[in-house]
This record gives C-alpha cells, structure tokens and sequence, in this order.
C-alpha cells in the first residue's frame, strides 16, 4: 500500500510435508456472444511448433502462472470515467498506438505441450484490436444508468477473456451517469502485470490536459527522517555517541523482532487463525463464479492532507482511518441498531493489505521504451501486509485515524511484507505454483478485508482527446468477501468498494459510509484545528 510512495525494494523435509498436508484444503459468460458460461482452459502449444516462435516463446513466471489456478483467476478491473463520450475509433488507434507495443498485450498465454511441464508460456501473436475493443449496445432512455453500469461491471466478475487471444480487454459505455458522461472498463488479466505497472503502462496512453504534448507525471517520494537521531557536530560527546548508537541497537532489536512477528502472523492466518464470523466475512469457501459488485466514491484529496497536517500522521494513515470508521459505521448500524444478533466487541477483524515491492518504472521512461519498441517486462511482484482494524464506536471520530497511525507505525518498522514474498517463493520452490496459489487463496480467504492503492498523475489529463474525470481501479476473481482499493488522482481521491454480493447486499450504502466517516473525521479535524486557535 503506497499513495506516499515507499522505497521498500528489495527446509527440513518433515517440516515441508507437514505444510504440504495443511494445503489440501479446500481449495463465462461471453457477453458479446450469448453469454454463455466459460470454463478457463488454456490453449496447447503444439509439438510441430516451429523454430521461430519457440524461441520467442517465453515462460510465464510462477507467481503469473498462480492467477490462472482455479478459484485464484483475478483480472485487474480500471474503471474509468470520463467528460466526453468516448470515440471508439479514436481511442481504439491510441491503444494500437501505444499498448499493443507491449510484448504482453499481444501475446497469447499458451500451455507448454512441448516438455510435458504443465507450464505456460507467452507467444507473440498478431493482435486484432476489433476483438478486444466492446462496445455493447444497451437501451437506456429513461433508466438509471448508474445502476447499469455498476450491474455491467459485476456481469464481468463471473466472465473470462478468451484464451484464444490476450488477456485483456477495453470496454466502453456511452451513456451519461451522476459520475461522467461515459465510462469505461479495461480488464487485464493479473498475469499481465501487478497494479503498480499496468498503471504507468496505462498513463504511458494519456497526457495531460494542459499541454497535450506532456507525460502525466506521478508523485515522487520524499525522504523524511522523523526519527532525528542524528546530532549537530558541536554536541558529539562520548555520551551522546554512546546514547545515539543504543537507541539505534534497541531500534534494530525492535525492528527484526516486528519482523519474526509479522512473518509468523502471515504462515499462521495461511494455515489456521481465521477472522471471527461476522457479517463481513464469507461462511462458505469462495468461488470464483461467485457473482461481484461495484461502487466507488471521490473525495478531496487536498482534505485528506489537511486531515493528515491535523493529526501528524501520512496519507495512508487517513485512509485506514476511513475505511475502519466506514465499516464500523455499518456494521453498527446494521447490525447492532437493528438489533440483530452480533456484538463487535473481541471480534478479530484483519485487513490483507497488498503491497508492491518493485518500484514501477517512470511514465516517462516506459514511454520512450515503448516508442523505440524496446520489450521492457514488468510481472508481479507483491507482499501483504496483515493489519488489524478496529470496528468500534468512537465518540472523537480522529480515534480511528489515531488507531491505524498506532498500528500503521509499527508495520513500517518490520520487513514483513518483504519475507512474505520470499515465503511465497518458498512454496514455490517445495511446492509449486499449485501449492503457492493454495496457500495465496488462504490468505484472503481468512481476513475479512483485503485492501490496496496506486498513485494516481499529479495532473489531470487526458486520452486521444478525451478528458479523463476519475479512475477507479478494482479487480474480479481475488478470493475474499470485500475488496477497497484507493487511487489518487490530480487532486481527487477515489475508493472502490467490490464485495460478495451475498455479504454486503446494500453496497451503496457501505460506499456512503465512506463518504459520511470521511466528513465527520474532517469536521473533527477542523474542530481541533479552532480549538487550537483559541
């Protein structure tokens, strides 16, 4: 999780068949063409494969190979709106263009019939634009279009892009909501690339609205060091030197001891501590034809700072805050108001924070590989982050910001997301993408809450003529009841909210709630801000 960008980069055999046990647990329509039920099968490579393309065929990684297992089939959902309806052919030739340089956008996913392996490979293909571009023709006079969109995305999360050509495609939906005057979907199969690279591949397609010959450009991290343990020259005594290393050692101390904790905390929830029952959390194993729905809300950005300024603590510390008081605002009122039968209190509600590990390449610098048709790859490269959330109710709304910089603080100081994805390649290596993917499903499947964001352009900016109004990235198929992924852009910020449609079945109301907890946090913030003035 990263909307302040993070520099973060970076077996006994009885012991394995013990996890091995652990793992054998419990593990489309074509909506152009009938809407008929699809089953993911992926297409053979034949044995006669000439020469050439063998040796351009190249391996899917493991951990791209992982998406394609069943019930693990994501596809990377970017819901876009924008302020003009869209030009098909216009925005079709910008695509061309642009992505279909990409060796991943024009290469099939093909099993690997050759070795007998199981694996799959990428073959470079000649792509047909007119196949992955949608435009569906829906009567809408006099209906609620915001409700045919959001019902036109969750149709998606029980299809699959046919294997006989890219995974991906760009759907477009020409009709005026309360959002934009169209929006669009591009779905990408996971196995393209992480969130993180497929959107400086994205923005490598838009420039900004200003100047239209300009990259968008993405925020840069600084460097702060809160922690001033350095001392000026003048005061380096013996005792100062002496104290400014033992508070470094008792920091590093601290450090790797948050680690241990966080690496056992990750295996433990893969293998058995669950989440408590609650409504938010799925009492049957997931599926991935279980059927998903969509909704997303904008809010201030320059607010969400003005909140962080108030309460010294970061952007992300702000939305974990949102997202807490949000889902204890509808549990609560739901479910205790309502007098149901469940009590928040002691419940154990954890959130599977995704984060990337590899820092993106520039939108600058992938433009220019893309323009010399240089093949820059860029898979998936992920770890998680398990983090508790309070669902309670509290009477200064700031508490729940407070709550998540408390919780927020330590996993910074931890490289537990780090050895999460060396724990991943572990199972890799002992047990193959299968056993990787099991134990990727456990995971989510055991929190309530899985959560994520990309760094949105500074600017506001625009494709083939088209300016862009939000975007509102998601995804289908990831094996957990609720999903909230956070995107800024220029000076907005958006949520969007994806659930079971089985747990949450009022999810615009759950989507208000952000809304409403992002307003009274604010309020809180400026009641703080005059009490100090005074």
């Amino acid at each position: 999780m990263a909307l302040e960008p993070s520099n973060q980069q970076y077996s006994p055999s009885s012991w394995v068949n013990q996890i091995s046990s652990l793992l054998n647990i419990g593990s489309s329509l074509d909506m152009e063409r009938g809407r008929k039920k699809m089953i993911l099968k992926p297409i053979l490579i034949s044995k006669n494969l000439n020469k050439n393309v063998e040796e351009e065929a190249v391996l899917l990684s493991p951990t791209s190979q992982m998406f394609h297992e069943p019930d693990y089939n994501v596809y990377v959902l970017a819901i876009m709106g924008w302020k003009v309806p869209i030009e098909v052919d216009a925005m079709k030739a910008e695509i061309q263009r642009t992505m279909l340089k990409h060796p991943r956008f024009s290469s099939l996913q093909v099993m690997d019939e050759i070795n007998g392996s199981g694996k799959m490979r990428w073959v470079p293909t000649t792509v047909n634009i007119d196949d992955h571009i949608i435009v569906p023709q829906i009567a809408h006079d006099n209906m609620d279009t915001d409700k045919l969109v959001e019902e036109y995305i969750s149709n998606l999360s029980t299809t699959n892009v046919d294997m006989s050509k890219p995974l991906w495609e760009f759907h477009v939906l020409n009709m005026k909501t309360s959002h934009a005057e169209a929006t669009s979907i591009f779905r990408i199969h996971h196995s393209i690339g992480d969130g993180t690279s497929l959107m400086s591949l994205l923005l490598s397609c838009f420039r900004t609205t200003s100047d239209p010959t300009s990259l968008p450009t993405l925020p840069v991290s600084s460097s702060k060091d809160k922690s001033n343990l350095s001392l000026s020259n003048n005061k380096k005594t013996i005792w100062s030197l002496m104290w400014q290393y033992l508070i470094k050692f008792w920091l590093l101390i601290k450090f790797w001891f948050n680690t241990v904790v966080d690496v056992f905390l990750f295996i433990a929830t893969a293998l058995f501590l669950k989440d408590s029952q609650s409504p938010f959390t799925t009492t049957r194993g997931y599926k991935w034809s279980t059927r998903q729905k969509y909704t997303y809300r904008t809010i201030s950005l320059d607010d969400i700072k003005f909140i962080k300024n108030v309460t010294d603590c970061s952007v992300n510390d702000v939305v974990l805050g949102i997202t807490q008081a949000a889902m204890s605002r509808y549990i609560l009122r739901r479910y205790v108001e309502g007098k149901r039968k469940f009590l928040p209190e002691g419940m154990r509600c954890r959130a599977n924070v995704i984060v990337n590990l590899r820092p993106a390449l520039g939108v600058q610098t992938l433009a220019e590989t893309i323009e010399k048709n240089v093949k820059v790859i860029q898979g998936n490269c992920i770890g998680f982050v398990i983090f508790p959330l309070t669902i309670a109710q509290f009477s200064n709304p700031l508490d729940y910001v407070r709550k998540s910089k408390t919780s927020m603080d330590r996993k910074k100081h931890s490289l537990g997301s780090l050895c999460t994805f060396y724990v991943s390649k572990l199972f890799l290596k002992f047990f193959g993408f299968k056993g990787a993917a099991k134990l990727a499903k456990r995971v989510p499947f055991q929190t309530t809450l899985a959560m994520s964001n990309v760094i949105g352009p500074r600017e506001e900016i625009s494709c083939a003529g088209h300016p862009l109004v939000f975007v509102a990235p998601t995804c289908s198929g990831y094996p957990t009841g609720i999903m909230v992924h956070v995107c800024s852009y220029a000076k907005k910020l958006t949520f969007a909210i994806a659930a079971d449609e089985g747990i949450i079945p009022d999810l615009n109301q759950l989507g208000d709630d952000f809304v409403d907890s992002f307003m009274l946090i604010k309020e809180a913030a400026l009641s703080k801000l005059r009490t100090k003035a005074d």
